[in-house]
């Protein structure tokens, strides 16, 4: 069974329509850029399948060309005299000239190179073509790194400027090493684990498409806060008598807004939590201006150690509490 048409145009990079002219021009560029004497011994293999692939495919579109004129003559011989379409000799004594230009042979070799064909190297072109067109359109695998951004660059929004090393295909086929800077728009409210794809700027790999870069954003940890979803959660420690007598404290927001509290009239109860509507990140993909919320955990704390007299005296004093 043979290969569908498809994927021979696939490998030459032709469409249906390319022109006979065209079509041996990109055969020739092909085979120059992936003949397996232009490799190294670690892409040696690939390139011979590619190679052969290509041949094989060139080889058939000259015979589907070729069949197609013969039924045109074929079609022409057999119409009458009135009907033939420039049925002078001379016309069609040009038909098989420009059928021989069609199935032109690819150019020769130089004599010190071997001559690569499509029924050469181990089991023949069908194979190889086989074996070849299972990746014609593999992709290589993404080149992932990191990139760290800070609480309040998440919440602001910034700009990261990575650099990263990168694996490039030489025109002789070789490995090379090339630096890449990127720049990367943080997003205002970006969470952890969003990522940011550079299509085909990742590693190139021999008969491959380029791989993309992903980068990942990772979160630095905040000396303050912590982030849940949209929100902010700020802890703060509340000694046991100052969560029952009044309280006062302040802190900055992750913009440097300073924010003061005071509690006079109520006590501070353990697991106490105080909300801030809209003081949280903001929220991608909402309305303009959306955010999530502070929430301000208040953690009491406990003496470890009471003398008897303090224990009698708390006794009194928190007599008859509800």
């Amino acid at each position: 069974m043979g290969n569908p048409p498809e994927l021979y145009y696939q490998l030459l990079n032709i469409t249906r329509d390319t022109p006979p002219q065209e079509i041996r021009a990109a055969y020739r560029c092909l085979v120059r850029q992936w003949h397996p004497d232009k490799h190294p011994p670690s892409s040696k293999s690939e390139a011979e399948d590619r190679f052969k692939a290509i041949t094989q495919a060139y080889e058939q579109e000259n015979r589907a060309v070729l069949r197609a004129r013969n039924a045109d003559e074929g079609r022409r011989s057999c119409a009458r005299p009135e009907e033939r379409v420039g049925g002078s000799a001379a016309a069609m004594a040009r038909a098989p000239e420009r059928a021989a230009r069609t199935t032109a042979p690819p150019p020769p070799a130089r004599e010190s190179q071997k001559v690569y064909s499509s029924t050469d190297i181990g089991g023949g072109g069908r194979r190889a073509f086989a074996e070849f067109s299972s990746y014609v359109v593999r992709k290589a695998p993404p080149l992932e790194r990191k990139v760290e951004c800070t609480l309040e660059e998440l919440c602001a929004g910034c700009k990261k400027e990575v650099k990263y090393t990168r694996d490039v295909v030489t025109k002789n086929g070789l490995i090379a090493k090339k630096e890449v800077t990127q720049i990367i728009r943080v997003k205002p409210g970006w969470k952890k684990g969003t990522k940011v794809t550079f299509e085909g700027m990742g590693n190139e790999r021999p008969g491959c498409l380029p791989g993309d870069a992903v980068f990942t954003v990772s979160a630095r940890r905040h000396k303050a806060f912590k982030r849940q979803g949209d929100d902010l959660v700020l802890k703060a420690e509340v000694p046991l008598v100052s969560a029952l007598t009044g309280w006062s404290f302040s802190f900055r927001l992750l913009g440097g807004e300073k924010v003061s509290w005071s509690f006079r009239d109520e006590v501070i109860r353990p697991g106490y939590e105080k909300v801030v509507r809209g003081e949280g990140m903001p929220v991608v993909g909402g309305k303009k201006g959306a955010r999530g919320d502070l929430r301000v955990k208040f953690d009491v704390v406990f003496p470890k150690n009471l003398t008897g007299e303090q224990r009698r005296g708390l006794v009194e004093i928190l007599r008859g509490c509800a």
